[in-house]
């Protein structure tokens, strides 16, 4: 998913990483037997539950012991240069993908060459091509290229999630082009329901303004933004349309100005409970939908008239380069790439790389991969609008709530966003 926010600056950078490194152990030598694991999903989440599976299994054939250590996204985005360039290191570690989290960490010499290992154990075989870019980082830490870096076990997309109780007493269906879409927006605006749950404190606002550029974009455009192959026109048609599109769901009501203040979980609360008919976000909500949205009939539909979506592979599993126990790392990961355990992924809500089909028996679940296999098979999947750089998440965040508020045109939040992306890019490649 797309990287949450930093916080609020230097300040917050270094208290978190006085909070990591108390919840770590104090040095001194390591215990063979214990691999030293960090993740930050939710112990009753999808993919939480698949991973408590898969360290009671590892735990029973290994007799080592599994020493846990509940992180949050934002202590290991934040933090993770310092850390794991101590003796305080994990063995394993569930990490954010892409250029500005995953591949600065490779590019610093702070995460393990894993190839070897991934061609000794398969993982290679298991994993689409598109699945493979953000496991592979090169010595600038582009992704895409050079060695194995990290091993995904789960995909993930960007989807559009509706209240299928509430369309059905409007007479409403799913539609099937973009202007179906919007005549929707305007039916629930014009009855006084903002139709779209929105978040513009963290990433979801973001997405919705990459999903509407790619909805005028190529693959090219995408190698350019996310690769570096060609300069990016911030001012082009593709970008241009997204930042007009923007204002226009706010002057009509379709997303609320108040957004800019929210944060993704009140979202998807604000969906879940019914106050919103619709929400454009990633499919790492669904096995919480599927629990919690138990008032209305909900179902979800690809972004009308896209062939590119905001997805990737899930976040990566990485060894970091101080890790003790390497080989127990390895065989952890592997667990994890088991039918046993990706169909506890499925199963629970989320997108398994490496299922056997018939393992999934949950409908909902089966749908959405069913939906991301398809959009895996068109190579359809365009990463996140916060990759490119490793400031850009909050540069993107501030930009598009001043875009909202009306703080900034249209032509100034892409001409603000496209010096700082040009500036870090610049940082990346020269």
């Amino acid at each position: 998913m797309g990287i949450t926010k930093r916080g609020i600056g230097a300040v917050a950078a270094l208290a978190a990483t006085a909070a990591l490194l108390t919840g770590c152990s104090t040095g001194g030598e390591s215990d063979p037997n214990t691999l030293k694991l960090w993740h930050f999903e939710g112990t009753d989440s999808d993919v939480g539950i698949a991973w408590n599976k898969a360290i009671e299994i590892f735990e029973e054939e290994t007799g080592a012991t599994v020493e846990y250590e509940d992180k949050s996204f934002e202590q290991i985005r934040s933090t993770a240069s310092q850390v794991l360039n101590s003796n305080e290191a994990p063995d394993v570690m569930e990490s954010p993908k892409g250029n500005a989290t995953a591949g600065l960490l490779a590019s610093q010499g702070l995460l393990a060459d894993i190839t070897d290992a991934v061609e000794e154990y398969g993982w290679d075989d298991l994993l689409a091509p598109s699945l493979q870019t953000t496991a592979k980082y090169s010595d600038e830490g582009i992704m895409g290229s050079g060695p194995w870096y990290g091993v995904p076990n789960y995909g993930e997309y960007v989807t559009v999630y509706y209240n299928k109780t509430a369309f059905d007493e409007k007479g409403l269906a799913e539609p099937t082009t973009y202007a179906e879409f919007e005549d929707i927006l305007d039916t629930f605006a014009k009855d006084g329901t903002t139709p779209l749950a929105q978040a513009g404190a963290e990433y979801p606002l973001g997405q919705l303004f990459y999903q509407l550029a790619l909805s005028k974009a190529d693959r090219q455009f995408v190698n350019d933004y996310q690769l570096y192959e060609n300069p990016v026109d911030w001012q082009g048609p593709e970008l241009t349309y997204a930042a007009d599109k923007i204002v226009e769901y706010v002057d009509n009501g379709w997303i609320s100005q108040d957004s800019t203040g929210l944060k993704a979980e009140d979202m998807g609360v604000g969906f879940m409970s019914g106050e919103y008919p619709m929400m454009v976000s990633g499919s790492w909500w669904a096995g919480r939908v599927i629990n919690e949205a138990t008032t209305f009939e909900w179902d979800t539909f690809a972004f009308p008239e896209s062939q590119l979506v905001p997805g990737s592979s899930g976040n990566i599993w990485v060894v970091p380069e101080n890790a003790a126990n390497k080989d127990l790392a390895y065989e952890f990961i592997d667990i994890t790439m088991r039918p046993e355990i990706q169909a506890l992924i499925g199963n629970n809500g989320s997108i398994p790389v490496a299922a056997d089909p018939a393992d999934i028996t949950d409908e909902k679940s089966a749908a959405l991969i069913t939906e991301f296999n398809e959009v895996v098979a068109a190579d359809g999947l365009a990463f996140y609008p916060d990759w490119p750089t490793p400031n850009f998440y909050d540069q993107l965040v501030g930009a598009l709530q001043e875009l909202v508020n009306g703080t900034l045109t249209p032509e100034q939040t892409l001409e603000q966003l496209g010096t700082d992306y040009e500036d870090g890019v610049a940082d990346i490649i020269g």
